[in-house]
Order: structure tokens, then sequence, then C-alpha cells
């Protein structure tokens, strides 16, 4: 009996830790990575707006993004005005990487001969995906959020990115992630 004695002591402290909320770093990481999902379809875009001649900036698509993912914020628990400024960011800092693949494109006179995706057959819907999860996201994020907030994303970003443009580009798509509704 004396041999049981500790782990009935323990049992309940380590129950505890079963049933509790998700970390903060956890719903941190769970964005982020739904962020990098977002960023890693800014040079296919791009390749689109090689091909075609378009300007990187299309207001009338951002808009339209925008006004989107405000009719949705409610229905994922997260307020327009919030999902408004969160996908503002995530719009600049994708547009960030499309300027400078098409940058480095220009400086070489072409661009590279990978496979095109399709802008509104594939590329568009899979951006729709995301925009739900990046909502549903954020809405645990906003719930969990960490007590030092810039900190800890400074330091989840600094761990994931190794390329500096990359970096840029997810401190440019966080940039309002922690401040005060």
């Amino acid at each position: 009996m004396r041999t049981f004695l500790p782990v009935l002591l323990f049992t309940p402290l380590l129950l505890t830790g079963c049933t509790s909320t998700p970390s903060p770093d956890s719903e941190l990481q769970r964005l982020l990575n739904s962020v990098d999902q977002r960023l890693d379809i800014a040079q296919a875009v791009a390749l689109n707006k090689w091909d075609s001649g378009q300007p990187v900036q299309d207001l009338s698509r951002e808009v339209q993004i925008i006004t989107n993912v405000q009719a949705q914020a409610v229905r994922f628990g997260v307020d327009p005005r919030r999902a408004a400024i969160f996908f503002g960011d995530q719009i600049e800092a994708n547009k960030l990487l499309q300027y400078s693949a098409l940058s480095k494109w220009h400086a070489v006179g072409s661009a590279p001969g990978t496979h095109r995706v399709d802008l509104a057959m594939h590329l568009r819907p899979q951006l729709d995906r995301l925009q739900r999860s990046l909502l549903s996201e954020l809405a645990a994020f906003d719930r969990n959020r960490p007590e030092d907030c810039q900190r800890t994303v400074a330091q989840a970003i600094g761990q994931r990115a190794n390329d500096p443009q990359r970096a840029l580009a997810l401190v440019r798509a966080t940039a309002h992630l922690c401040a005060v509704q």
C-alpha cells in the first residue's frame, strides 16, 4: 500500500494537466502555421502576376477579401474590425513577398520556369480555405492570448524563420496581432 500512496497523491495533479486549456504557445503556433501557409502561396501568386503583367496591388480584390472576412468574422467569434486589421496585415505580408520575388526576377530578366498554378481555379480557393482556418485560429488565440504577447510572438517568429525575407513577412503578418481590442 505504501508504494501506491505517492501515485494516489499525484494522480489528481497529473489528471489536471490533461484537462487544461491549450497553452497560448500552442494557439500561437497553430495560427503562425496558417500564416506561414498563406505566405507560401505568395510566390505562386507572383508568378501569375508576372505572366499576366498584373500589378501586385489589386485594391478591388483586397476590398473583396476584407469585406468577406468581416462578414465571416462573427461566425468565428472574432470582432469584424479585428478580422479586417488582421487580414489587412496578411495581405500586406503576402504583397511584400510578391514584390520581392518580382524584383529578383526583373533583375535577372526572367521568372523561374517552375510549374504555374492557376490563380482563379486553385490559388484563390486555397486562400479562401486558409481564411476560415485563420479566423478560427485567431479566435482561439484571442481567447488564450499570452501575457507578454509581443515578446512571445517575436520569439516564436525568431524560432521559425531562418530566411530574413520570411521573418520580415511574418513580422508584417503579425503586426497587429497583440493589439488590444
